[in-house]
This record gives structure tokens, C-alpha cells and sequence, in this order.
């Protein structure tokens, strides 16, 4: 079983209430069960972190390294600010996946520059909730490689 890690940052937990015409009006906990469902019929242990925190999501990731085969990472607002994600990211050995709700590139100018992108396998955006369960299928597919 490929052990694989969903980490969320800031704002995520206020899905279903946030944009919906940018994020839909599922919640982080239909998100999750989605998730879970997926995980369960192939074969993937899947846990999920949420953190408004930016030094909460740096110990994630860095915990990640030891324990997980793979880490997809929806650093929301994150994606485009910080240095210290992307580093503590750089330091993993396992495989990442960037993944956004929206398409980053229809959005405000300033969310089309990503920190994250560079050392991500790749990113999966626009395709709301359902990207979420392609990013567990692609990163299924690559580690069983």
C-alpha cells in the first residue's frame, strides 16, 4: 500500500463557506470523505493535514519524509509567498504533487507565479474537488511504478 498524505493550508478549512463560485459548496470534510473512499478501493493509506499556520505546514511536510511515500499539497495562498514551504518541500525525497481547486491561471495576476511548482512531479488545477482524487490517481500510478 502506498502511504499518501494530503496537506491543506490556509482558508481550506472554510470550504463550502469561502468563493463559492470559485470553490464549490463542499466542505473539507466531503473533500476528505471523497478522498477516503478513493483511497480505500486502490490500495492507498491516505492521511490528511490542515493548518492556517505556516510553521505548522513546514512541520508537516518536513514529518512527511520519514513516514510517507508520496505528499500532495494544496498550500493555497502559500503557493505564491513562501520561501520556507518551498524549502522545507525541496528537502523531501518523495514524490509531490501542487494542486489547486481553481484554475490559478484564470485568477487574480498574482496567483499565477507558484513557489511550489519547480519541484513538484506536477500540478493538477481547475478541476475542483475531482482534482483532488486525480492527484491520489497520478501519484498512485508513479510511485507503483
Amino acid at each position: 500500500m502506498n502511504k499518501i498524505i494530503i496537506v491543506n493550508g490556509p482558508n481550506l478549512n472554510l470550504l463550502g463557506e469561502r468563493e463559492k463560485n470559485q470553490y464549490g459548496s463542499f466542505t473539507l470534510k466531503d473533500l476528505e470523505k471523497k478522498c477516503t473512499e478513493y483511497a480505500k478501493k486502490n490500495n492507498i493509506t491516505l492521511s490528511f493535514f490542515q493548518s492556517n499556520e505556516e510553521g505548522e505546514l513546514i512541520n508537516q511536510i518536513q514529518n512527511s519524509r520519514n513516514n510517507q511515500d508520496g505528499l500532495i499539497i494544496n498550500a493555497g495562498g502559500y503557493t505564491h509567498t513562501s520561501v520556507a514551504i518551498h524549502d522545507a518541500l525541496k528537502i523531501l525525497k518523495i514524490p509531490i504533487i501542487e494542486l489547486h481547486i481553481s484554475n490559478i491561471y484564470n485568477r487574480e495576476e498574482f496567483r499565477h507565479k507558484s513557489l511550489i511548482s519547480r519541484i513538484a512531479k506536477g500540478v493538477i488545477c481547475g478541476f475542483g474537488i475531482e482534482g483532488y482524487t486525480m492527484s491520489l490517481e497520478a501519484m498512485n500510478k508513479f510511485l507503483d511504478k
